[in-house]
Order: C-alpha cells, then sequence, then structure tokens
C-alpha cells in the first residue's frame, strides 16, 4: 500500500468531532485551542498547572478564588471536562473559562483533571486518571501534600465532585468508586453532573471506538443505571442537570429514577433547562438560564 494513501484515508470519523486515519493518526476537530493559567484582574481567581503523576503524565489545572480571609477552608470540586472522551482539557478557553466562573461564584478551590484521552488511551484509562485525581487531592487532608493550595485552604470534609457530558459519566464512577471502596482522607459531600453522558439499551458507534473494552450495553461504567450497586454511591447529595433538545435527555431522566430507587438514602434533584441544547452553558456563559444554572451550583455546594 502507498504510505501516503495511509496517511490520508479514514479509517473512523465523528464529523465535527475527530477522525482517524488508516496509519493511526488521530485528527481533532475541535478542543484543541489552549489558554495559559493566569490571574483574572476583575474576580482575583488565580490558577497555576499540576503534574500529578510523572509517570503517567496526568495533570490538572487548580483554580483559587480571591480570599478575603486567607484562614478560612473553601470547599473543593473536583471537575472533569467532557468532550467525548477525545477533545478538550482543562486548558481549553471553554474549560478554563467554565471553571474559574465556578471558582468565582462559589468561592471554591477547583482542581479540573486533565485525564488521557481516547483513542490514543482508550477507556477504562480516563476513569483510572479521574479515580487517581481524586486520591491525588483528598492525599493533601494531612497538610502535608505537593500542592500548597491545596494543604492550605480546603476543607476536606467538604470535597465535591462534578462534571459535564463524558465528564459526567467519569464523575458518577469516581463518585461511585469512593462509595464501594472507600476514599481516604476526604468526604463527598456532593455530586454535580451537567447533561451526562450515560448509555442506554441502543448501540453507540463513539464508544464501540473509544471504549473497545466495554462489556456491552449493560456495562455499568457506560450505564450506571443497570449497576445492581448503584445505591451504595459514595456521597449524600446529588444535582443533575439536563437540557430539553439534548439528545441525552432520556438517559439523564433514566439515571435520576434509577438512583432514587437504589435503595442510596441520600437526595437527588434534577433540573431540565427547557429550549436548551447539550451543554449550553459552555457556549453562551452570560445567557439567563445558564447564570441561573451556576446559580444553583453555588446554592448545592454552599447549603449547610
Amino acid at each position: 500500500m502507498d504510505p501516503k494513501s495511509s496517511s490520508t484515508e479514514i479509517s473512523v470519523e465523528f464529523p465535527t468531532i475527530f477522525r482517524i486515519y488508516k496509519d493511526g493518526r488521530v485528527e481533532r476537530l475541535k478542543g484543541t485551542e489552549t489558554v495559559p493559567p493566569s490571574t483574572d484582574l476583575e474576580t482575583g481567581v488565580r490558577s497555576k498547572d499540576v503534574v500529578l503523576s510523572p509517570e503517567s503524565g496526568l495533570s490538572a489545572r487548580i483554580f483559587l478564588p480571591k480570599l478575603p480571609d486567607p484562614t478560612r477552608k473553601l470547599p473543593l470540586l473536583v471537575f472533569i471536562h467532557g468532550g467525548a472522551f477525545v477533545i478538550e482539557s482543562p486548558y481549553s478557553p471553554l474549560y478554563h473559562n467554565h471553571a474559574a466562573l465556578l471558582t468565582s461564584e462559589a468561592n471554591v478551590v477547583v482542581l479540573s483533571v486533565n485525564y488521557r484521552r481516547a483513542p490514543e488511551h482508550p477507556l477504562p484509562v480516563a476513569y483510572e486518571d479521574s479515580w487517581e485525581a481524586l486520591q491525588w487531592a483528598a492525599a493533601h487532608s494531612n497538610r502535608n501534600g505537593p500542592e500548597i493550595w491545596l494543604n492550605d485552604y480546603v476543607d476536606f470534609d467538604r470535597v465535591f465532585v462534578g462534571g459535564d457530558s463524558a465528564g459526567a459519566t467519569l464523575t458518577h464512577h469516581v463518585v461511585h468508586r469512593a462509595g464501594v471502596h472507600g476514599l481516604s482522607g476526604a468526604k463527598i459531600v456532593g455530586m454535580i453532573l451537567f447533561h451526562p453522558f450515560f448509555g442506554n439499551e441502543k448501540p453507540d458507534k463513539l464508544l464501540e471506538v473509544v471504549f473497545p473494552a466495554c462489556n456491552g450495553l449493560e456495562d455499568p461504567r457506560v450505564n450506571p443505571g443497570k449497576d445492581p450497586k448503584l445505591g451504595e454511591i459514595g456521597c449524600g447529595r446529588v444535582l443533575i442537570f439536563v437540557a430539553e433538545k439534548d439528545f441525552l435527555r432520556d438517559r439523564a431522566w433514566a439515571y435520576y429514577e434509577a438512583l432514587k430507587k437504589s435503595g442510596w438514602g441520600g437526595m437527588v434533584e434534577i433540573l431540565e433547562s427547557e429550549g436548551e441544547d447539550h451543554v449550553f452553558h459552555l457556549f453562551n456563559p452570560s445567557c439567563d438560564k445558564a447564570v441561573g444554572l451556576v446559580k444553583k451550583v453555588v446554592c448545592f455546594i454552599n447549603q449547610d
């Protein structure tokens, strides 16, 4: 075969997201732009990048709000970004701005996880990276971890985990894993799922590519509503956001109903944004419904 032909011939394509060429090369069609960590002069939010594991390259961006009282410990939000498990990162303008907004509005420290992405690193790599990031954060509860912002400013009895789309799938996994296996050093108070990407009974071509080891349509790693241990989720409160026009809407509602019937003893709330589509709040954060969504997150994190 002509090597030039294999380098240009497409093997798999998901329009507007990514394509894989027959020579194995991956081309991401969006979500590749990055912005550096910075200090926002208007809000006072600071950010910096940290390496969690030199061996794997797992990293994150940490956001710290303006501190009117440096002695006051703040909640921690471990945030896991979306992007079909393939595109975007904590360093993209979309997710940098979103994390900075949540940091400022909720007065919370945010650890935005840069998990390794498919298809170069097929699932469940991102599951393991997300779990490792949560454990890395919790290990700072002795105030002697490698990251000073976590040592000095975080209340490890008020940890939240949140994510959108594919990141919400990863979020559920790590919070459930904490419930089943325990999480040393930290208490997960709540979980926030923005427009989660859960599987259902229908075949999903994307999952076939990014998660070839998936055990079928009822694998609880992608379809948690089918998990007989769903009720062991490791937090007391769950907040789910859905959008009326999102093709994933019904799957989130099914998860909500399954969680209520699972025997889990916590409180779950689901909020639907009428007339809106998937992750609209990222693309239009100043619209009324996006502002309302963030206000709800702020209340969820800061309620007693």
